[in-house]
């Protein structure tokens, strides 16, 4: 793992390793800041990467962070080839190597969502899989030394501050962006299972509802219900989100604080290279509880959006 770039502080050094490379749009008008000092005012509005985390910043909701979404892709398609190899190759029998390793996972996960999920629907098992291994593969990145891909990067593009994120699960827009699908299966499924007025009896029946004597009752509970039922839903999307991304997001900035110890002298690079092992080697028991209790949460609320507690008023 390499030090930090000569003539970079250590906050410039951190700050440059959390910066996603972003690309969007700059309005007319626009004064870039360049390295030497100088500005550039453009034009037109132009599309393209963003030189500092303000330009991304002032990019705005349009942009769009290609290196999250290009190793997301990747290794959904390294994942997704990899499984597709093996299922077409497979054998009868004992499987060996790579065979056996893919059928462990498939059988882990397998077992895993049956005993959670007690309902008909084939789709849940392959989305389970494929969110376990996805966000797996993802959280893996973060082992890959911080400095090496993002200083082969520089040096393809011959850019001291070319920004190159490698791990898609410290981006919350990644993150959130998985949470959000699943938040929308959730109101698929809810939907499909009980219905659209069933569904909307869920919101506003539960946990509080008065008995057929005290019915007026319920111009008060179903206000209530429809507030902490509301809540509750929302919250389950962005807590599956923000879970992921702070521990991820946690773990690489300690690789980066450790990487920071290599360049202050021999003694403390010795000290680094220790800590990078060490935490290493936890970190391997993090990225995959992070993909397990991704997958497990994500079986849960499909297993709740299947679930029909409607109770006759």
């Amino acid at each position: 793992m390499a030090s930090s770039s000569e003539g970079l502080t250590a906050t410039g050094y951190i700050q440059h390793h959390l910066q996603n490379m972003t690309y969007g749009k700059l309005p007319a008008g626009y004064a870039r800041h360049n390295a030497d000092g100088t500005s550039t005012v453009l034009e037109n509005s132009t599309w393209t990467l963003a030189h500092s985390s303000q330009e991304a910043k002032d990019m705005g909701f349009t942009a769009i962070h290609v290196d999250t979404m290009g190793w997301s892709i990747l290794l959904a398609s390294l994942f997704c080839f990899m499984f597709w190899r093996v299922g077409k190759k497979a054998t009868e029998g004992v499987p060996r190597g790579v065979q056996s390793f893919v059928e462990l996972i498939v059988d882990f996960v397998n077992n895993t969502v049956k005993d959670i999920f007690h309902h008909k629907n084939t789709m849940i098992a392959p989305m389970g899989l494929t969110i376990f291994c996805w966000v797996f593969l993802m959280n893996l990145m973060d082992l890959i030394p911080v400095d090496w891909l993002p200083s082969a990067a520089m040096w393809v593009t011959n850019d001291s501050h070319f920004f190159f994120k490698v791990v898609p699960t410290t981006d919350p827009n990644a993150t959130l962006g998985m949470a959000i699908s699943v938040f929308a299966l959730m109101i698929f499924f809810s939907i499909k299972e009980k219905g659209a007025w069933g569904f909307v009896k869920e919101l506003t029946c539960h946990p509080f509802f008065a008995p057929k004597k005290l019915w007026y009752l319920n111009i008060v509970l179903i206000p209530i219900n429809f507030i902490l039922e509301t809540v509750a839903l929302i919250a389950k999307p962005i807590s599956l989100g923000l879970r992921l991304f702070g521990n991820m997001y946690a773990g690489e900035m300690i690789f980066i604080l450790i990487a920071l110890l290599f360049s202050v002298g021999l003694v403390l690079g010795v000290v680094g290279g220790v800590l990078q092992w060490a935490w290493a080697v936890f970190h391997i028991l993090v990225i995959t509880l992070q993909a397990f209790i991704f997958m497990v949460l994500t079986t849960v609320y499909m297993a709740m959006a299947h679930d029909n507690h409607d109770e006759e008023h």
